[in-house]
C-alpha cells in the first residue's frame, strides 16, 4: 500500500512538472520590459512608413488638380470655366487638408517614437552605468593586491595567468562601456533636441491646418457667391467682368494722379509731417493669412482686369481696419454704395498704401494718421458697401506703392 501510495505521488508530480512545461510552451517566452519597448519602436516605424506612402500618394493627386488649374487658366473666361476652375481649386485644398493631417499625425508618431528611443537609450545608459561600476569594483580590487599575492593566492602558475588576463580583459571591457557610455550620452542629447524640434513642427503644421481649413471655406464661399452673383447667367458674368475692368482703370487713375499732385504739394510744403516719421509697413489688418498674392499667377482675372498689383488679405466683413504707417489721407473713395470703395495714404520715404474693398471710413481726405489707428472696416462681400462689382468673398486688398508703382506688399511688411 505504502509502496502504491509513493508510485502515485511520483506520478502526479511528473504529470503536473508535465502540466507546468506545456503551460509554459503555449504562452511562449516571457518578454521583458526592453522587448516591449522594441517592439513598439518597431510598430511606430511601420505606421510611420505607412504615413508617407499615403503622403507622396496625396501628392500625386494633388499635382492633377494643379495641372487641371492651370489649363483652365488658359481657356477663355467664362462662367462655366471659372466655376469649374473654383471647382479644382476646392477639390486641390480639400487635399492638401487631408496631406497636413496625415503629416500631423506622422509628425506625432515620431514624436512618440523619439520619446520611446529616449527611454530606451536612458535604459541602456542605467545599465552601462551598472556594469562599469561592477569592473571599477573588480580593477579596484586587482589595483589592491599585488602579482606576488596574486600569485601565492593561486595554485598554479596556469591559474594565475587566467586571472591576470580576465583583469586584463576587465581593464578592456571598462574601456569600451565608458565608450558606448559617452556613445549614447551623446545620442539622448540629440534624441531630446529632436523631440523640442518635433513639438515645434507639429505646433507649425497645427496653425498652417487651421489656414488651409479657413482657405477651403473661403474658396467654397466664392464659388457659392459667384453664382449667387451671376444667377449662372454667361451675360451677367461678362458684364460684372466689364464693369469690374472698368473700376480697376479708374481707380488706377486716380492714385496715380493722387501720388504725384500730393507729394508735389508736400514738397512745396514747410509743415510736412512725414519727414522723418515711422514709415514701415505693418499689418493693416489682425489676420495675416494672404487669399491671393502680389502679381498672383492664379489670378483668373489677369487677362481681363490685368496683373493683380496687391496682396488679398483674408478679414471677415467690418472688421477692423488700421493704418499701416504714419501718413496723409490722400483719398477716401466711399458713399455707401456697393461702388468699390478704398482709402489711399501717403507715406514718408515714396510709399504709400491703398486699401481696397473698404465697408466703413473713419478718417477723411488730407487727415493725418499714425501707425495702427483705425480708418475704417474691411469687406469684399457680394453686393456689400464698397465691394465692388465683382468681390466673391470679404477680404482686404492691400498695395504699397513705392514713387507711385506697385511693389509687393510682402517685400515691406514687418511681422
Amino acid at each position: 500500500m505504502l509502496k502504491q501510495n509513493k508510485i502515485f505521488k511520483i506520478l502526479t508530480a511528473v504529470a503536473t512538472l508535465l502540466l507546468v512545461l506545456f503551460v509554459i510552451y503555449q504562452a511562449g517566452p516571457v518578454w521583458g520590459e526592453d522587448d516591449l519597448l522594441n517592439l513598439e519602436i518597431r510598430q511606430l516605424n511601420n505606421q510611420i512608413q505607412s504615413h508617407k506612402q499615403q503622403l507622396d500618394s496625396l501628392a500625386e493627386k494633388q499635382k492633377v488638380y494643379s495641372q487641371a488649374i492651370a489649363a483652365k487658366q488658359e481657356e477663355k473666361n467664362s462662367l462655366s470655366s471659372q466655376l469649374e476652375l473654383l471647382e479644382n481649386k476646392v477639390s486641390k485644398a480639400e487635399l492638401e487638408i487631408d496631406a497636413t493631417n496625415l503629416e500631423i499625425n506622422k509628425v506625432d508618431l515620431e514624436a512618440r517614437k523619439i520619446s520611446l528611443d529616449i527611454l530606451d537609450t536612458n535604459s541602456r545608459i542605467d545599465s552601462q552605468k551598472e556594469h562599469i561600476s561592477k569592473l571599477l569594483r573588480l580593477v579596484y580590487k586587482q589595483d589592491q593586491v599585488s602579482a606576488l599575492e596574486i600569485l601565492l593566492l593561486n595554485d598554479s602558475i596556469s591559474e594565475f595567468l587566467n586571472q591576470a588576463k580576465y583583469l586584463e580583459n576587465a581593464n578592456e571591457e571598462l574601456k569600451n562601456s565608458l565608450v558606448k557610455l559617452q556613445s549614447n550620452k551623446e545620442k539622448l542629447e540629440r534624441a531630446q533636441l529632436n523631440a523640442k524640434e518635433k513639438r515645434r513642427e507639429l505646433a507649425t503644421l497645427k496653425e498652417e491646418m487651421e489656414r488651409k481649413t479657413a482657405q477651403l471655406k473661403y474658396q467654397q464661399a466664392e464659388k457659392n457667391n459667384l453664382l449667387e452673383a451671376t444667377k449662372s447667367s454667361e451675360s451677367a458674368y461678362q458684364d460684372l467682368l466689364k464693369q469690374a475692368k472698368k473700376e480697376a482703370q479708374q481707380a488706377e487713375a486716380e492714385i496715380s494722379g493722387l501720388e504725384k499732385t500730393i507729394r508735389d504739394k508736400m514738397a512745396q510744403s514747410s509743415k510736412d509731417r512725414l519727414s522723418g516719421s515711422d514709415s514701415t509697413i505693418s499689418w493693416p489688418v489682425s489676420g495675416h493669412t494672404i487669399t491671393a498674392t502680389f502679381h498672383d499667377p492664379d489670378y483668373p482675372f489677369r487677362r481681363i482686369i490685368g496683373e493683380h498689383s496687391a496682396i488679398d488679405i483674408r478679414a471677415k466683413q467690418g472688421s477692423p481696419l488700421y493704418a499701416a504707417a504714419d501718413g496723409y489721407v490722400a483719398r477716401v473713395k466711399f458713399d455707401g454704395s456697393r461702388a468699390y470703395a478704398y482709402i489711399m495714404i501717403i507715406h514718408d520715404n515714396g510709399l504709400s498704401t491703398v486699401y481696397g474693398h473698404v465697408s466703413a471710413v473713419n478718417v477723411e481726405a488730407d487727415q493725418y494718421v499714425t501707425k495702427g489707428q483705425r480708418i475704417g472696416a474691411t469687406g469684399g462681400g457680394p453686393g456689400m458697401p464698397g465691394s465692388g462689382s465683382f468681390s466673391t468673398g470679404s477680404h482686404l486688398h492691400f498695395e504699397v506703392r513705392k514713387n507711385g508703382i506697385p511693389v509687393n506688399p510682402l517685400d515691406y511688411l514687418n511681422n
